[in-house]
């Protein structure tokens, strides 16, 4: 019988939890349960109607063949103009790479400065591709560490406490997954100041979900401090902004010094993202953005819902989330652990949540909830819940 030798690095990769609670909860669907799904991280909402267009139009004009490896000159323009108009801050395009998606942005800025020996710090509870991303690199990953007292903001004493000699590069994320946690704009000055003492290392700043804020909080870009953009990674995307998750589009802008060799990266590992969503992307940008407003404004309203449900559930608290799509509750009162939780409401109750503990081991105690679904099938799933507490 054949024996394949797979290369030890394979074993050093995670996964992301989300897609296996969706598809435990589509198996249970297709036997004839009712499922309401509160655990992948997607809005419901269709791609707006001129975005879709714009990249039927693309295929139509005969945009079918490869596209430069850093992405189409007019769309690392248009992410150039959009940066600007929301953040005031001025993009060199040719500081723009286009990727398919965020992942290959954390994956490159890993693979770029992780290497054994080396710490990469990341946000814990976090995107659980940071730490997987990191041991792939063999960098040694060093959780920041997310604290409900803190509105799950990392706190800059902390950070730059934790910097040794061998950190390379620090993740941060704001708005922040999974816990909907925004830091405010002083924990993000203390953070740049205190960095002066480290010039050596590098940043990678999470930004995806930037233009989902609630409560007049405002979204502080790492791009609005000069004294870092030598050494900055921003990553941001189509995604969640205008409910793409499948198109497959995201970009980050880097610092001259990285350009070169992300690009190398992009060149071997994909070629270049696919001609007529770069397209879409263009339309999404320079193009009407009534959809997202109405899809944010949408997105507050069940905020609200969730939190006043979850706070009235037995054993559970939950604070106001300030950002994304997501909250992020203390289950720790209702005696089951984060997996038993989320295995018990999904296989007793049909409601598939996602376990804090598969975002690092400082989400024991929470669930994660989306609320990117339907205000009646939220307050359905929170009755559901409440029946079998």
């Amino acid at each position: 019988m054949t024996q394949l030798k797979f290369a030890d690095s394979l074993s050093r990769l995670g996964t992301e939890s989300a897609f296996v609670v969706l598809a435990r909860a589509g198996k249970l669907a297709a036997e004839g349960r009712d499922i309401i799904n509160l655990g992948i991280g997607q809005p419901d909402f269709q791609t707006p109607e001129h975005i879709v267009e714009a990249g039927i139009k693309a295929l139509r004009d005969g945009h079918h063949g490869y596209t430069p490896a850093n992405g189409l000159p007019k769309l690392r323009e248009s992410v150039a103009a959009d940066l600007h108009r929301r953040h005031g801050v001025e993009v060199n395009p040719d500081n723009v790479v286009i990727q398919p998606g965020g992942k290959p942005t954390m994956f490159f800025a890993c693979l770029m400065f992780g290497q054994p020996g080396a710490e990469i710090m990341y946000p814990n509870p976090g995107f659980p591709i940071y730490e997987s991303a990191i041991k792939y690199s063999g960098a040694t990953p060093v959780p920041i560490a997310l604290k409900e007292e803190n509105g799950f903001a990392f706190s800059a004493e902390e950070v730059l406490g934790q910097i040794t000699e061998r950190t390379s590069l620090i993740i941060i994320n704001s708005p922040a997954n999974p816990t909907g946690g925004v830091t405010p704009r002083e924990e993000i000055d203390k953070l740049v100041k205190g960095l002066e003492a480290h010039p050596n290392v590098a940043l990678m700043s999470d930004e995806i979900y930037s233009n989902m804020l609630y409560g007049g909080r405002e979204h502080v870009s790492l791009l609005q401090y000069p004294e870092i953009r030598d050494r900055l990674i921003v990553l941001d995307g189509w995604s969640k902004t205008y409910a793409m998750t499948g198109w497959r589009l995201g970009y980050a802008v880097w610092p001259d010094s990285c350009v070169d060799h992300v690009t190398r990266l992009c060149i071997n590992d994909h070629s270049c993202v696919n001609a007529a969503t770069q397209y879409a992307g263009i339309a999404a940008l320079d193009g009407p953005q009534d959809a997202v407003t109405a899809m944010l404004a949408e997105f507050d309203k069940r905020r609200q819902v969730i939190v006043e449900g979850l706070n009235d559930l037995p054993g559970v608290t939950c604070t106001d989330c300030a950002g994304a799509f997501y909250a992020f509750p203390n289950i720790s009162g209702t005696g089951l652990s984060a997996m038993e939780a989320q295995n018990r409401f999904l296989d007793e109750a049909g409601v598939a949540t996602v376990a804090g503990t598969s975002f690092g081991k400082y989400g024991e105690g929470y669930l994660r909830f989306s609320y990117a679904n339907s205000t009646e099938n939220i307050v359905e799933a929170l009755r559901r819940i409440r029946g079998l507490l």
